[in-house]
């Protein structure tokens, strides 16, 4: 059976091993399935909740469509565009957040983790955009969305807004109410320096996160410095558990190595971490490096990327507008 995938990235820049190993490997592996027809989309309209450079985004743009390229991501096989030039996102998200009900957003809680205390200074934009949200994977028919732990919920308000507006309008299954594709293997990577929080490129030390444009020598050295603990490397899950940085270190070599936490801890039950972290940092290099070297090509390749955009935006513009068109005619308009 077809599945229509539909997923996005932000813009942010700097791309990290969190981003990689989190979504865009399996993002590839999507792509590589010939039943799967795939929409990634550069998620710029979400970018611009929080203050933006322009000229610095343009850039993150094109770092974003050449690090899907360089990790594996085929544009004759799938979709790849940036949002702003689909109108239909914005158009779909306004009606859209006509049906979706205040209740629902104060559940979400990235919202209030991102705005913090001072919720009074937050954009809208902030507040809303898990309704842009669900109007990016409804306008694409989409049956299947990869999220993480961290977007779960904003897909459950998706489908709820779904099953709203069809049932309001009486159009039974006009929007696909979409199911979540959950990475089975360990997806969720964390800092180098702090096993309980998420690795992120907002994180003031470097040494936190392996970046998709760090060299051999920043690799291994922030292998190297990586925080563990004085024990061996566990024997058991259940000894993993217990023990954040090592989980982390060794989800990383599972993820890296297509294998599971269980054979890796079998691979290196008792050891010391100075012998794992020279596998880890060589099976780094061995996977990263090449990404690396393509995405710093592809980045001066500025017409190349941008052919790629335009090329991918017709495309879901095609597929978006229409989908629009008939919204029009349910709602009224």
């Amino acid at each position: 059976m077809e599945k229509k995938i539909f997923s996005g990235v932000q813009p942010t820049g700097n791309l990290h091993l969190g981003n990689y190993l989190g979504a865009i490997k399996n993002f590839v592996k999507l792509n590589n399935n010939k039943e799967n027809k795939c929409v990634f989309c550069v998620v710029d309209l979400h970018a611009i909740t929080v203050s933006q450079d322009p000229k610095e985004l343009k850039n993150n743009i094109r770092e974003t469509v050449a690090t899907f390229i360089a990790s594996g991501i085929d544009p004759k096989k799938s979709i790849i565009f940036n949002q702003s030039q689909v109108s239909a996102h914005s158009e779909a998200a306004w009606i859209l957040s006509c049906i979706a009900r205040m209740g629902w957003l104060n559940r979400m809680t990235q919202f209030k983790e991102k705005a913090g205390k001072d919720k009074e200074k937050a954009s809208i934009g902030l507040y809303s955009y898990p309704i842009l949200m669900a109007a990016d994977i409804l306008l694409y028919d989409s049956t299947h969305v990869p999220v993480g732990d961290d977007q779960k919920q904003h897909l459950e308000l998706c489908r709820d807004i779904a099953q709203k507006f069809n049932n309001d309008f009486k159009v039974d299954d006009f929007f696909k109410v979409p199911e979540p594709l959950i990475q089975k293997e360990f997806s969720r990577i964390m800092s180098l320096k702090d096993g309980l929080k998420k690795m992120s490129k907002s994180e003031l030390s470097d040494l936190s996160r392996i970046n998709l444009t760090d060299d051999k020598d920043q690799i291994i050295n922030k292998i190297k410095k990586a925080k563990t603990d004085p024990l061996p490397l566990p024997t058991t899950i259940d000894d993993l558990d217990k023990r954040p940085e090592a989980k982390n270190l060794i989800g990383i070599y599972a993820s890296l190595t297509d294998s599971t936490l269980e054979k890796s801890i079998k691979e290196f039950s008792g050891k010391n971490f100075l012998e794992f972290k020279e596998n880890l940092s060589q099976v780094l290099v061995d996977k990263i490096i090449p990404i690396t070297v393509e995405i710093k090509k592809l980045l001066n390749e500025k017409k190349y990327l941008d052919t790629i955009l335009l090329e991918g935006s017709k495309k879901a513009d095609k597929i978006a507008s229409e989908k629009v068109k008939k919204i029009h005619e349910i709602v009224g308009f």
